[in-house]
């Protein structure tokens, strides 16, 4: 079987139909508050898809190892459910060695969108240092700036310190991918993200900057002596390293999403009378390409694709 090759156009089409398929199954458990099997049904559908294609892929970022989660785990080879927005399913390929092999664990993230000066922002630094130079170097008011934060009881103190600067907050209940992916992308309005999520979105959404362009800083965000331990037997020996942009994603990569609810980035999965339309996007590293694709699945007359919409 030949090995990925990202240089291959039809793959970006491929990467799309992996994630459509993922957001289908999904959003038939939307607003059922049953998070578990909607993941399970996302990941069974991917996992199908993924194993059609002519590749011969590793999955080294995925949210656990083979007994510890349904999801696609960490090593695997292959060939949400409350109705919130900004639910996707997503995708990222790159050559081998190309992303961070990062725990299930928080990351400390901090990201901005392209055209700007290099080191601009610091995960180091405070909020009102990282604000004031960001503002300086956009040639706007530090009150200008809209700052993308997740809604988390974890992050009060950092709330709390960017209103000191009289910057405004757009927070988000989830989705820090696409939340990333938005300092980079024109008319969301959002300049800079910051906070703590999970660590292999962080490398999801590296691969997309890379892709489009844009600055981001992540650091392990270790909750207790096991998730170090873990981290430590997946090869990371700098427990506290600030990882850049090329840390987290590095070489030629694609990133494919499809939105299962509505959000930031995408529209989510909405039925009509004969199946359903999804909205995708698709970005190549190597070309520098957006592509935002609306599909309409006529699953009244192939039930066997999809059969998740048969009853």
């Amino acid at each position: 079987m030949p090995t990925l090759r990202l240089e291959d156009r039809n793959l970006a089409l491929e990467a799309v139909r992996v994630t459509e398929r993922a957001a289908i199954a999904s959003a038939v458990w939307m607003g059922r508050g049953d998070e578990r099997s909607a993941d399970q049904a996302a990941v069974d559908a991917m996992r199908q898809a993924l194993n059609v294609l002519d590749i011969d892929g590793t999955v080294v970022i995925g949210e656990g190892e083979r007994d510890e989660a349904p999801m696609l785990y960490i090593g695997e080879r292959v060939g949400t459910a409350t109705g919130g927005p900004n639910a996707i399913a997503c995708l990222a390929m790159a050559g081998e060695g190309g992303f961070l092999n990062a725990p299930d664990t928080y990351m400390d993230k901090i990201a901005v969108g392209g055209g700007l000066p290099e080191g601009v922002v610091q995960i180091q630094a405070t909020p009102a240092e990282n604000l004031r130079n960001l503002a300086q170097a956009k040639r706007v008011e530090v009150g200008d700036l809209v700052v993308l934060i997740l809604d988390r009881p974890r992050h009060q103190e950092l709330i709390a310190a960017v209103r000191e600067t009289g910057a405004r907050i757009r927070l988000i209940r989830d989705g820090d991918v696409a939340g990333v992916i938005a300092t980079a992308r024109p008319n969301t309005g959002i300049d800079i993200y910051m906070g703590i999520g999970g660590a292999p979105e962080g490398v999801l959404a590296a691969a997309a900057l890379r892709s489009i362009g844009g600055q981001m800083q992540g650091q392990l965000h270790f909750r207790n002596d096991d998730e170090k331990v873990r981290a430590k037997r997946m090869g990371i020996t700098e427990l506290d390293r600030i990882y850049e942009l090329h840390d987290l994603a590095a070489g030629d990569v694609m990133f494919a999403a499809t939105g299962v609810t509505d959000g930031t980035m995408l529209d989510g999965v909405r039925r009509f009378a004969a199946g359903v339309t999804t909205q995708s996007i698709v970005m190549r590293s190597k070309t520098g390409t957006v592509r935002v694709i609306e599909t309409e699945h006529y699953i009244a007359r192939k039930r066997e694709v999809l059969p998740e919409f048969a009853a």
